[in-house]
C-alpha cells in the first residue's frame, strides 16, 4: 500500500465532496474532482463541449468555494483541485493514491460506481466512502479480495475545514494497516480527531448526537419550555455550541435530521431508547408547511425587516405555531449560572437546581447518560471515542463521560435511578471493582477506564497531545491571578493565560515577566500557549477606558510602557520564546507574537492588529514591529513606499485574517520563523519541540535601528487619507486616526529618510495612543465594545 498521499480522487462534487476536496487542497494534495455528465439536450454539442460536460462539477465547486466562512485556508489553493467527470475521466484514478466517494446516498448508486472504479483503480490503493448511515459492509458485493482489503469508511462532518471529527469505520475485510494509516493521516495531516467506530447505524456521532437532539425536544415539550428558555438553559451554558438545539436544527435542515432519525428508529432493533427517534407532533407539523430552516427560510427561527429596516429574529411557538417576539429569560437562576465560569462547577449547579432548570438539565442528561453507557460495546468498544467524538463532532466541549465524572460516578448514577432509566451493567461492575471515574491522570497522562478488561488504560495515539489540565496540579512552577507556568519537561516551560477571554491586563503582564526571569534562569525555553478556544483577545480594554475617563494618563502611560517593556523582553530573551495561537490573536496578542523568537499557529488562527477599529492604535511594540518589518521589505528595492503602505493599511483596515496561512501572506510573521501545526491537539507540543531545537544553538538577537521614511512619506499618507474622506470612504474620525497611524510608522517629523531606535517608535506609539484615548469620540467607542462583552 502506498502510504504517501499525493493525490486523491474524489468522486461526488455534492456539499460534501466538494468541501472534501477543498480540505486536501488545503494541506497541499492534488485532488481530482469528479461528477456527472452534464446532461445536454443538444446531445451533439454535449459531445463534444468539455466545459459543458463538466457543468456539475463546476458549478458545485464554484458554489462551495463561495461559501461562507471559506472552505480553503487561502483562494491560491483552488489550483489543487482539477475537475472532470465519471464517463470521461474516471480512468485518471490509475494515478491517484486514494479514492473517495461521497455520492449521494444510494446504495445501488454506490456499488454501480464501485463497480466502475475497480475497472481503474491500481491494486493496494486506498478506497473509502463518505457515507453517514448506509452500512459499510453492503457496497463490497462484488468486489475483489484487494478493493476489499483496502476499502474502509471515512466519515468527515460538514464543513470539513472547521469540524475536526473524521469517523474511521472499517468492515470486516478492512486490513489492519489500512485502519492505521487513516488514522494516522487524519490526525497529522488533516488536522482531524480520529475516531474508530463500529458499523452500526449513524456510527458514533450522529447516533448520540441526533438521539440528545430528541431527547431535548421530548423533555422540552414535556416540561412545557418554550424554543427561547430551551436556547438559554441549554447550549453554552451546558458546554455545548450557542446554536444549542434549535438553532442546530435550522442550520443543519430539519429534513435532513428526521431522515436520520427515520433511519434510526427503522434499523435498532435492540435500542431499549429507540422510542425517543419517534418524531414529536410538532416536527412532524413543520415538516408538512416546509419549515426546513435557514434552507426555507423559516424553521424554528424566522427573520424579518421592521419598518425602519432592522432585521428581527422570531421564534416558534410550537403549541400555537405562530411566530413570536424573542423576550430576554428573566430567571435568577440564569444569572446564577452565568456567574460561574467553570463549566464542571456549572454543570453541579444545574443538577443541584430545585427549579425548572434543573428539572430539564436532571430529566435530559439522565437519559443521555445511561443511553451512551449503553451504546458500549454496541458502537465502539471504548469510552473515549464517543466523548472524541462529541467534542469533534458536535462542538461539546466534554463528551457524556466527561460530564459524568464532572458530577461524579454515584451523581450520575442516583440521576439515572431518579428518571428510571437503565444502567449499563458495566458501570455497575466498575462501581464494585472501586472504580468511581471513567478518566484519570497518572503522572501527567490520561487514562480511561477500559470495560472489557476493568482497567485504566492510557489513551492510545496521543504521544503528540499535552494537556495543560493534566499537569498542572503537579508541574505548576509559578502563578499568579492571570497565568500559570507548568512545566512540560525537557526543559521547557508552558506559560498559559487564564483571564477572562484570555484578555492581556496588568496581571498576565507581570506573569509574563516572571516566566522570563524563571525561564532565563533554571529552563531552556519558554512557551506561551493555552488550551481555550481563542489565544487572547488582546488588550484590556476596561483597564484602558477607566484609565482615560479618570485622566489618570500617568497610569495609563505606565500601563502602556510596561506592555511595551515586556515585548521588548520577549523579544530580546536569552532563551527561544515560542507561542502557540489558535482562534482569535488580536490586538495586543499579535503584538506578543510579533516579538517572538517562533510562532506556531493552528491552522485555523485568526490574526490581526485591530486597535483602529476600537479608535486606538498598536501600542504595546505593534507600530514599532510593523515598521521594522516594512523596513525588512526596502532592503534592494526602490518603490519603499509602497512596502509601508501596504503595512499602513494592514493596521488601518483592522483586517483579521481568516487562517493562518493569511496571516502569513498579510505580512504578520516574517519567513523561517514560524510553523503551522494543522491538528490543534498537538499545537503545544509542536510549540515544545521547536523550542528544544532553537535552544540547541540559539543566540538572542541584538538590537538594531530601524530605517522610516520620514515627511515625503507621511505627506503621500495623509494625501491618501484625505482623498479616502473627500471619496466618502472614511469618517472624519477615521480620518484622525488613520493620520496618527501613519506618523508613527513614518517615524514621526523628520525631513527625510532616517535610521531611527526601536525606543523613539515606541516612544512616538505611546504618544499617539495617549492622544487617542483623550478623544472621547474613542472612548465612548470602547465604553460600548467593554459593555458588549459584558453582555
Amino acid at each position: 500500500m502506498n502510504t504517501t498521499i499525493k493525490k486523491i480522487a474524489v468522486l461526488g462534487s455534492g456539499i460534501m465532496g466538494s468541501r472534501i476536496a477543498c480540505h486536501f487542497a488545503n494541506v497541499g494534495v492534488q485532488v481530482l474532482l469528479l461528477d456527472v455528465v452534464y446532461k445536454d439536450f443538444n446531445s451533439d454539442l454535449n459531445q463534444k463541449n468539455t466545459k459543458l460536460r463538466n457543468k456539475n462539477v463546476y458549478e458545485n465547486l464554484q458554489k462551495a468555494l463561495a461559501t461562507k466562512p471559506l472552505p480553503t485556508y487561502l483562494p491560491a489553493l483552488n489550483k489543487h483541485i482539477t475537475i472532470g467527470n465519471f464517463d470521461d475521466d474516471l480512468h485518471k484514478i490509475a494515478s491517484c493514491d486514494w479514492v473517495l466517494e461521497a455520492v449521494i446516498e444510494d446504495l445501488n448508486i454506490k456499488k454501480k460506481l464501485f463497480k466502475e472504479v475497480e475497472k481503474y483503480r491500481n491494486p493496494g490503493t486506498i478506497i473509502t466512502t463518505n457515507t453517514s448511515g448506509i452500512p459499510i459492509h453492503l457496497m463490497l458485493a462484488g468486489r475483489s479480495e484487494d478493493f476489499k482489503a483496502h476499502f474502509c469508511g471515512t466519515h468527515f462532518f460538514n464543513p470539513p475545514r472547521y469540524l475536526p471529527l473524521l469517523e474511521i469505520i472499517p468492515t470486516p475485510f478492512t486490513k489492519p494497516f489500512v485502519v492505521d494509516f487513516l488514522t494516522h493521516y487524519g490526525q497529522i495531516f488533516l488536522g482531524k480527531t480520529t475516531v474508530l467506530c463500529k458499523n452500526t447505524p449513524a456510527f458514533i456521532a450522529n447516533r448520540i448526537g441526533i438521539f440528545s437532539l430528541f431527547n431535548i425536544w421530548h423533555t422540552a415539550n414535556k416540561l412545557n419550555l418554550n424554543v427561547a428558555q430551551v436556547y438559554a438553559l441549554s447550549g453554552a451554558l451546558w458546554g455545548m455550541p450557542k446554536s444549542a438545539t434549535y438553532r442546530l436544527s435550522d442550520i443543519v435542515g430539519l429534513d435532513t435530521l428526521v431522515k436520520v432519525a427515520n433511519n434510526l428508529s427503522e434499523n435498532l432493533k435492540t435500542d431499549e431508547s429507540v422510542s425517543t427517534f419517534t418524531l414529536p407532533n410538532f416536527i412532524i407539523k413543520m415538516l408538512e408547511n416546509n419549515w426546513l430552516g435557514d434552507k426555507t427560510n423559516q424553521g424554528f427561527y424566522k427573520k424579518f425587516k421592521t419598518k425602519d429596516s432592522k432585521t428581527e429574529i422570531l421564534s416558534l411557538n410550537v403549541k400555537s405555531f405562530e411566530y413570536e417576539k424573542q423576550k430576554k429569560i428573566k430567571w435568577d437562576d440564569l444569572d446564577d449560572f452565568k456567574k460561574i465560569e467553570n463549566l464542571q462547577e456549572r454543570l453541579k449547579a444545574f443538577y443541584i437546581n430545585k427549579g425548572k432548570a434543573g428539572i430539564f438539565f436532571r430529566t435530559t442528561f439522565a437519559h443521555l447518560l445511561a443511553y451512551c453507557a449503553n451504546r458500549l460495546p454496541e458502537i465502539s468498544n471504548d469510552l473515549y471515542q464517543i466523548d472524541d467524538a462529541m467534542r469533534a463532532g458536535f462542538g461539546w466541549q466534554l463528551g457524556p463521560f466527561q460530564i459524568w465524572d464532572a458530577l461524579s460516578l454515584n451523581t450520575g448514577i442516583n440521576m439515572i435511578a431518579e428518571q428510571e432509566k437503565t444502567l449499563a451493567p458495566w458501570v455497575s461492575q466498575m462501581l464494585k471493582k472501586g472504580n468511581y471515574s471513567f478518566y484519570k491522570t497518572i503522572n501527567g497522562i490520561s487514562h480511561f477506564y477500559h470495560m472489557a478488561s476493568n482497567t485504566y488504560q492510557i489513551i492510545p495515539q496521543r504521544e503528540k497531545i499535552i494537556t495543560l489540565n493534566n499537569l498542572r496540579p503537579t508541574k505548576t512552577v509559578f502563578k499568579n491571578a492571570a497565568t500559570t507556568l507548568i512545566k512540560l519537561g525537557d526543559g521547557i516551560v508552558n506559560l498559559e493565560f487564564n483571564s477572562k477571554l484570555n484578555i492581556i491586563n496588568i496581571d498576565v503582564l507581570e506573569g509574563i515577566n516572571e516566566a522570563l526571569n524563571l525561564a532565563e534562569s533554571q529552563f531552556k525555553g519558554l512557551v506561551i500557549a493555552n488550551q481555550t478556544t481563542n489565544f487572547s483577545a488582546g488588550a484590556d480594554l476596561s483597564l484602558i477606558l477607566q484609565l482615560a475617563q479618570k485622566q489618570d494618563w500617568d497610569g495609563l502611560n505606565r500601563f502602556i510602557k510596561f506592555f511595551q517593556n515586556t515585548s521588548m523582553r520577549i523579544k530580546y530573551a536569552a532563551i527561544p520564546i515560542v507561542v502557540a495561537t489558535q482562534g482569535m490573536v488580536l490586538g495586543g496578542a499579535c503584538e506578543i507574537c510579533l516579538h517572538a523568537s517562533f510562532i506556531q499557529l493552528h491552522a485555523e488562527t485568526y490574526m490581526g492588529l485591530v486597535e483602529c477599529g476600537v479608535g486606538l492604535l498598536p501600542a504595546g511594540g505593534g507600530c514599532k514591529a510593523f515598521a521594522d518589518l516594512a523596513a525588512n521589505e526596502f532592503k534592494n528595492n526602490t518603490l519603499e513606499s509602497n512596502f509601508l503602505k501596504n503595512r499602513f493599511l494592514t493596521i488601518a483596515s483592522s483586517k483579521v485574517s481568516t487562517s493562518a496561512l493569511e496571516a502569513v501572506e498579510m505580512g504578520f510573521l516574517n519567513e523561517g520563523n514560524y510553523g503551522i501545526s494543522l491538528n490543534k491537539d498537538t499545537l503545544i507540543f509542536d510549540a515544545k519541540q521547536k523550542a528544544l531545537e532553537l535552544s540547541k544553538h540559539y543566540t538572542a538577537p541584538q538590537p538594531s535601528n530601524i530605517k522610516v521614511l520620514g515627511n515625503t512619506t507621511l505627506a503621500a499618507f495623509y494625501t491618501h487619507c484625505n482623498n479616502q474622506k473627500a471619496a466618502g470612504l472614511i469618517s472624519d474620525y477615521d480620518e484622525f486616526i488613520f493620520k496618527k497611524l501613519a506618523y508613527v510608522l513614518c517615524g514621526g517629523n523628520l525631513s527625510a529618510p532616517s535610521f531611527v531606535s526601536e525606543q523613539y517608535l515606541l516612544k512616538l506609539e505611546r504618544e499617539a495612543f495617549l492622544s487617542l484615548c483623550a478623544d472621547e469620540r474613542t472612548q465612548h467607542k470602547i465604553a460600548k465594545i467593554v459593555q458588549n462583552s459584558i453582555n
